[in-house]
């Protein structure tokens, strides 16, 4: 499978950029990141548009900016594409919406299969626990800007869907005492944390306590080409880890 890696030249784009080349089924179509200059010979493009060759699928781990660019780009070339990054505004998340109807797409706030997991088992104990306190606290690298973190948002709306009346928060609010009927998350940015995310649900009686920490970004680039790989089969749409277990 020939892969664009838009990114090529991020902290992301280099450990997918590893995986491929060590790969015996997938294969570099083309590395395309703002910060580099073109060099159609060695496969090298500053803008997508760059790109000539035809490709199985587009892997972005770029910046959530880039969904416009890629969207247009993914439509005219009828290309399956798989969007690894988060922080997306509403306008970026529709433009996702509306391209999925013309390609297959796949879209998730983390490409780990072990947090898709952990989405399954929280709504469950969300389910299980109905009067439970529900806090959420994650963990990344001093160097992410955005927060709360995609995923940490992603498991309170799949927690919200079973317990509609929840409300979600982020960080406490001084001088008010906690309503049984808000989510908290908390976020942390500590040194070079590759992404942890813990939900505790509280009750009188007991405490469960569910969560995922990711050890090696390694991980996520291994989740988006398994994605590609899913949805290169598939028809047009909008697809996300939940798809894959299921």
């Amino acid at each position: 499978m020939n892969i664009i890696i838009n990114g090529a030249n991020g902290k992301m784009g280099r450990v997918l950029c590893s995986l491929v080349e060590n790969s015996s089924e997938h294969k570099v179509a083309a590395l395309v990141d703002a910060t580099l200059e073109t060099d159609a010979g060695k496969g090298v493009f500053k803008s997508i548009f760059e790109i000539q060759e035809k490709a199985d699928v587009i892997i972005d781990f770029s910046f959530h900016t880039a969904v416009p660019l890629l969207c247009s780009y993914s439509m005219k070339t009828k290309t399956p594409l798989v969007v690894a990054t988060t922080g997306h505004t509403q306008r970026e998340r529709s433009l996702i919406c509306s391209c999925a109807r013309h390609i297959p797409v796949f879209y998730s706030a983390n490409m780990s299969l072990g947090v898709a997991l952990t989405v399954c088992i929280a709504k469950m104990t969300a389910k299980a626990f109905p009067e439970s306190e529900i806090e959420i606290v994650e963990i990344h690298h001093n160097k992410k800007s955005d927060f709360p973190s995609g995923t940490a948002l992603m498991l309170a709306e799949a927690i919200k869907a079973v317990r509609p009346q929840l409300i979600i928060r982020t960080g406490r609010i001084p001088g008010k005492e906690r309503d049984k009927n808000e989510l908290f998350i908390h976020s942390l940015r500590l040194g070079d944390s590759a992404g942890s995310h813990k939900i505790i649900f509280a009750l009188p009686s007991q405490t469960v306590t569910i969560k995922h920490e990711a050890h090696d970004r390694t991980l996520f680039a291994e989740g988006a080409l398994r994605a590609a790989d899913f949805i290169v089969q598939k028809e047009n749409g909008l697809y996300s880890a939940q798809d894959i277990l299921e």
